[in-house]
């Protein structure tokens, strides 16, 4: 075995999918590229989100304490990659993009009409933000495309390249410890 920098743990234990944030202050959208994300807890539902003060989102979620996690799925890679290589500070990304929106129910932040789902959050403990960059998020309503065609998603590796999801391996009649989840 070769050892290697233990800054370097994100790419072997990346969290998930890479997803995009929604959100918005004052009637003004943003959306950033986020990889830095992990499920925490069954019921309630949190997610916790590293977004941290260089990210123009950082602020507007700071400030509303809402916001809405949208999954990508393959097809939207290159959009996804593009999208966090610009700031909000200075272009509209919904507009040089062209995506797709449309009002969430419970958040100002819009959803993503091109993604596989979209997850409205509001900031269930901000105790963390301030020392890890971490908002421990509620998530509040789930929406799915059922149809969509494209379901793969990208996780990235830390290097610039991606992982996509491949096949399903079904293993449900082994988890025998945990059938009681949802």
């Amino acid at each position: 075995m070769k050892e290697i920098s233990a800054s370097q743990a994100y790419r072997l234990l990346e969290p998930g999918p890479i997803v995009l944030v929604t959100t918005s202050l004052e009637g003004t959208q943003n959306v950033m590229t986020m990889g830095f994300h992990m499920m925490i807890q069954h019921a309630p539902p949190l997610i916790g989100c590293v977004i941290g003060p260089w990210d123009f989102s950082h602020h507007t979620l700071k400030k509303t304490g809402e916001c809405v996690i949208a999954i990508p799925a393959v097809d939207l890679a290159e959009t996804v990659v593009d999208i966090g290589n610009c700031s909000g500070d200075t272009v509209d990304k919904f507009e040089r993009f062209g995506l797709r929106t449309r009002p969430a129910k419970d958040v100002a932040a819009p959803l993503l009409v091109d993604c596989l789902a979209n997850i409205e959050c509001r900031v269930a403990d901000p105790s963390l933000v301030d020392r890890y960059n971490l908002f421990i998020l509620e998530a509040k309503r789930i929406w799915i495309d059922a149809g969509r065609k494209e379901r793969r998603t990208m996780h990235h590796r830390g290097d610039g390249s991606f992982t996509v999801d491949g096949g399903t391996l079904d293993l449900r009649k082994r988890m025998v410890k945990w059938r009681h989840l949802p």
